[in-house]
């Protein structure tokens, strides 16, 4: 039997069924609840949560009523439903926005693996909880104290991908210059050493460090994160944090073009002894 083949949901798409999912669940409602109370049908509320369909505006409007969504919640969500069908997604940068809503924190939460190439940083979901504040601090120099624990506190939750009992399979890339720059201080940088040094032994974490003598390299042009998810349906992605926003491509061209980028990383990289060693060394230099 022959049939048209369907398009993969779009990345839009995908954020829009996920923050439905997490609206639904915070309500504590049952998708029957929510068909009972909007008259929303039931396969088409499924197929909205599952990123196979896309919401009219009245039934976003509708469920966004009965989950009690917040102003900027509702704006965010009908700004993606009106480009769900694009492929590639800029996500403008909102300083007011914590960073636990923001749309990677999700995406990196379904993925299956991650794999993140970092120039400058120490990747997020390797960082220590000091680093991680001297870090936010820094770049985000205007931030308050509250903000700024906001973000430290959403960025160690997101850990627990790594702990979880199918844990994601994380292959992270640095610079050395990520492990050389004083960060929080001495101490701050000694721990963060030993902490990456200490998850390179699980089984599910790669760690590889491209040491400054290996000179010029793929990765000088910015970091990246690639992710891949265990529904063959949701297509790969590439994430790229700009100062613009959070830059979100899609397409088998972007896809196929930093996955041959992350290739030749590994390449040039230490492998994961000798990134250990290198790691052990600035600990102890730093002792």
């Amino acid at each position: 039997m022959s049939g048209k083949r369907q398009n993969p949901p779009t990345v839009r798409l995908r954020r829009l069924a996920a923050e439905l999912r997490l609206l639904r669940s915070a309500a504590q409602l049952t998708r029957e609840e929510v068909t009972e109370r909007t008259g929303v049908n039931g396969v088409t509320l499924y197929r909205i949560e599952k990123a196979r369909a896309r919401p009219q505006k009245r039934t976003l409007l509708a469920l966004m009523d009965l989950y009690g969504a917040s102003a900027t919640q509702r704006a965010d969500l009908l700004a993606v439903q009106s480009g769900s069908h694009d492929q590639g997604w800029l996500r403008p940068y909102h300083s007011e926005l914590p960073e636990e809503y923001t749309a990677y924190i999700g995406f990196e939460a379904e993925a299956r693996s991650v794999r993140n190439y970092e120039s400058l940083f120490v990747p997020g979901l390797a960082q220590t909880e000091r680093y991680a504040r001297a870090v936010i601090k820094g770049v985000l120099p205007t931030a308050s104290q509250r903000e700024v624990e906001q973000r430290v506190r959403a960025r160690i939750e997101r850990q627990a991908v790594l702990t979880k009992p199918n844990p994601l399979q994380l292959w992270a890339i640095m610079d050395e210059a990520a492990v050389r720059r004083m960060v929080g201080g001495r101490e701050v940088m000694v721990e963060q050493a030993r902490h990456l040094a200490q998850l390179a032994e699980e089984p599910h974490v790669t760690l590889q460090l491209i040491p400054f003598d290996k000179g010029a390299h793929a990765g000088m042009t910015g970091s990246f994160v690639h992710m891949d998810f265990p529904d063959a349906q949701d297509p790969e992605l590439v994430y790229v944090d700009t100062p613009a926003g959070d830059l979100f491509l899609e397409s088998e061209t972007e896809i196929r073009r930093y996955k041959s980028m992350f290739e030749h990383l590994q390449a040039v990289a230490l492998d994961m002894d000798d990134s250990v060693k290198l790691l052990d060394s600035v600990a102890g230099q730093r002792d």
